[in-house]
């Protein structure tokens, strides 16, 4: 599989001669963020933590997606945190869009380039800083974990993508297709994070409803993507957030392949309120 050059939010300020209208929307099923929108005066920062900035794009929300985070995070070089997670009941996944990562994991230490996935489990002892000559970007999702008893926590491990075949979906002529990081028959997890891609003229041919709340972040190219009953065009950089049950399909028009990376809670009862 082809090397993909991953979107990173390029930050900065609009300039005060352009339009207000924008693509961004939050409705009572779903939300929009466009690449626009992720300028200098958005960003959050964390204590603990040197020479970062990040996007929030999502976090749990109470009568809307309440079951995970999304950050981008931007390091500069040498940026970076002994103790980036003050939360012991939140597992991590990170992905690396630019640079690279350093990342310490109790004893356990890996480097981490463009297409690296990390899985760190809630309650770790880790740290990471740029391991890169410039800027670093990467995603961090969280997710409080659900224990159970009779499973175990899932165990951290660190790939890449460019080393994961992709799984095409039944019958789509190898234009739907899933690079997974997690076996899903692995009950430990109860979230996954994946790429999906289309190849040029792929969909997903029906209005998907399921109890799975998502995040999506656009990648790389372009499509128009069906949120319940909206058909909104969106771009590498742009973010979905979609509540559970909230239809979704997708059409990739083209020109060329559309990726995104995809989270969904999975794997354990419905809770109660």
């Amino acid at each position: 599989m082809s090397h993909s050059t991953y979107y990173s939010p390029k930050g900065g300020l609009p300039a005060q001669s352009e339009l207000v209208t924008d693509r961004a929307m939050f409705t009572e099923a779903y939300v929009v963020i466009p690449r626009r929108t992720n300028t200098d005066i958005v960003t959050s920062v964390l204590p603990f933590w040197t020479g970062m900035r990040m996007w929030v794009l999502a976090r749990p929300l109470s009568g809307f997606a309440e079951s995970f985070s999304h950050y981008v995070v931007e390091l500069k070089t040498h940026g970076g945190s002994k103790r980036p997670e003050t939360d012991n009941e939140a597992q991590t996944v990170l992905f690396v869009a630019e640079g690279a990562l350093s990342l310490r994991v109790g004893e356990h230490e890996f480097y981490m380039v463009e297409g690296g996935y990390a899985y760190i489990p809630a309650g770790a002892d880790w740290q990471v800083i740029n391991g890169a000559q410039s800027k670093t970007v990467f995603h961090w999702i969280r997710k409080a974990y659900v224990e159970l008893e009779g499973l175990d926590r899932p165990e951290v491990f660190v790939v890449n993508e460019r080393d994961i075949s992709p799984i095409s979906m039944p019958d789509t002529d190898d234009k739907w297709a899933t690079t997974r990081f997690v076996d899903p028959s692995d009950m430990r997890h109860d979230m996954h994070v994946n790429i999906v891609t289309f190849q040029p003229g792929g969909l997903i041919p029906f209005a998907e409803t399921h109890v799975m709340e998502h995040g999506l972040y656009v990648l790389e190219g372009k499509a128009v993507y069906r949120l319940n009953q909206d058909w909104v065009e969106v771009e590498a950089g742009d973010y979905m957030w979609l509540r559970a049950f909230c239809p979704q399909a997708c059409y990739a028009a083209g020109p060329g392949r559309f990726r995104y990376l995809l989270y969904k809670d999975v794997n354990r009862h419905m809770g109660f309120l």
